[in-house]
């Protein structure tokens, strides 16, 4: 099981992604997209992303919105999984 990273490395990891911000005690995200199908597609791919890392996010849409919340629930904070994910989401979303 992977460890929860400290809050400096936290802090450290979002500073290297600057859409993600600290939010509850996960790293936090929200897009917004041209439409409900738009962000749906979107989700299907983050889903696929997470699901090769053995990761499992909550997601959320909103019509055009979309929020992803990410923490290692069995290691109680955020973990390189984490990171690793976000990192992938920001690969993945739109400019």
């Amino acid at each position: 099981m992977p460890e929860a990273m400290s809050h400096d490395d936290v802090r450290a990891a979002l500073q290297q992604m600057p859409a993600w911000s600290l939010e509850d005690g996960k790293l936090h995200r929200e897009m917004r997209f041209g439409g409900f199908a738009e962000a749906l597609a979107f989700l299907v791919r983050v889903g696929i992303e997470a699901e090769k890392r053995g990761h499992h996010p909550e997601l959320t849409n909103v019509f055009n919105r979309v929020t992803i919340d990410l923490t290692t629930h069995d290691a109680g904070g955020i973990t390189d999984k984490d990171v690793d994910l976000a990192r992938a989401v920001d690969e993945i979303a739109p400019a």
